[in-house]
Order: C-alpha cells, then structure tokens, then sequence
C-alpha cells in the first residue's frame, strides 16, 4: 500500500524538516507544494528528495494566502498521483494512528482492511505558555508539553481517504473534509498533534504580515479571526489553562476549545 501526504507550504523552515522525518518513519511519502517560500523552504524540501519527499510541485503567490486555489491544486494532485490513501497535511502538523497501531502506515492499512475509507482526526494544539518561552530550533514535538484539546464541532478533520473515492471535493469545506459518495469513516479518530505556534516572536511573524484572499474572507466566510490578528492584543494562555501530556498515549479531550487561544482579539 502507498499513503501519500499532500502539504502545500510557504515559508514554513522551522516546521519541515520535523514534520518530513515524521511522516517518512511512519511509512507515507509525501508530495510537496512550494508556494513561492522566500525563506529556507525549499532548500529544505529538495534535501528530503528521495527520503521522505518524492515530488516537489510549485503555485504562484499573488500577495496573499489563497486557500482555495491550494486545495484545488491537491484535489488535482490527486488525479495524478498513484496512491492507496491520501493525507491533507500542514507543515506544523503531526499525525498519529489512534491505539493500538504504532504508525499511520500500520493504522491505515488496518483501516482500509476493515472496508472504511476515510479517517477523522482529533485535534490537539500546542503552544507556548508565556512570552519568554521559545521553541524554535529545538524538537517542540518532544519539548512542548501543554496543550488544548480544540473542537469547535465534530468531525472537523476528515483529512484522510482512499484513492479509489470517487467525486472528491475539499475545496467546499476549506479542507477540513473530504468529501466523496459512499464515505465510511473509521469509527476511532487517528490524532493530530497541532504545533500552531513555537514562539510569541514566530506567531506574530506568522500571522501578523499574512494576508488572506479577500474573496475568500467576503464571499466564503473563511479566515475571518485570523486575518483579525492583532499583535497588540496576543495573550499566550497560561498553564492553568492547559492541559500536560505527561505520555504520549494520554492526550485528554475533556473540556475542548472551541476557539483557538491566539486569535481571540478582544
């Protein structure tokens, strides 16, 4: 069986490398796409070429962030690619099988064994707890500890499907599902372990200079709190918000997040 994940990128050197050694020691090969980084991206990708990373593909960057037109370009991909299953994946991202499979190629094979074709993912976001702490250059898989449980409704990340689904759609959802006829989602949700921010520094980086497709804000109601970001008004939770992943088979998801901690702009 061969699991390909589509990540499409841009600008995201402190995440890749993390997120390609994961993906490859688990069993999948990943298809990349470059929209038009500026920084370390895509020396980083064409390192991982034949260890992790099989194709490097590139869309053009008009100024601002065009989710839609990402997901267009995977929905081709693919039409193209020859693969069992596919994962939607983003660089700060890191996907798990859920118990007792030890990796995603393990988990997904079962999965498909078992006659479903698709898997829903819980999510978990880690992030700095004070404005002094610091990820960056380090493995914040191993280092960050505190986390959340996020789901503002369910089955929010049907971000895993067999090749064979016919009608695929993405784009209608902003990527949060995978839409197709005859879907049968896997009862047990995998995890994803989401690292939306290393530092206070690398947030407001990141999200303070993005600029989002205004057609998308106005006419498909997507990006709406995150192109409200305000530097001046970012407050990190604290740890008595959190909670401590002391394990890693012991991610909590009582009382979820229903919004994310950083862009709750007053």
């Amino acid at each position: 069986m061969r699991i390909v994940a589509l990540m499409t990128v841009r600008n995201e050197e402190l995440y890749l490398s993390r997120a390609i050694e994961h993906l490859y020691g688990q069993g999948i090969d990943t298809c990349l796409i470059d929209n038009e980084s500026t920084d370390s991206t895509l020396k980083i990708a064409k390192d991982y070429l034949n260890r992790g990373i099989f194709r490097i593909e590139s869309i053009p960057y008009n100024g601002f962030f065009e989710l839609a037109k990402i997901l267009a370009c995977e929905e081709q991909l693919t039409k193209e690619i020859e693969a069992d299953w596919f994962i939607h994946h983003d660089a700060d991202e890191i996907r798990q099988a859920c118990a007792p499979y030890k990796t995603l190629y393990e988990g997904i094979n079962a999965v498909d064994g078992l006659g479903y074709n698709a898997i829903n993912f819980d999510e978990f976001v880690f992030l700095p707890t004070s404005d002094d702490e610091s990820f960056e250059g380090t493995d914040y898989v191993e280092k960050m500890r505190y986390y959340y449980f996020f789901e503002p409704a369910p089955l929010r990340h049907i971000k895993a499907w067999k090749n064979s689904a016919q009608l695929l759609d993405f784009v209608a959802s902003g990527g949060h599902m995978a839409n197709f006829a005859d879907r049968k989602i896997y009862p047990v949700n995998f995890i994803l372990r989401h690292y939306i921010a290393l530092s206070r520094a690398q947030v407001i980086n990141k999200y303070g200079k993005r600029k989002y497709s205004p057609e998308e804000i106005e006419q498909r109601g997507w990006h709406r709190a995150r192109a409200r970001f305000n530097p001046l008004q970012l407050q990190l939770p604290g740890r008595h918000r959190l909670k401590f992943l002391s394990d890693d088979s012991n991610l909590d998801k009582s009382e979820p997040w229903t919004s994310h901690a950083l862009f709750a702009n007053k």
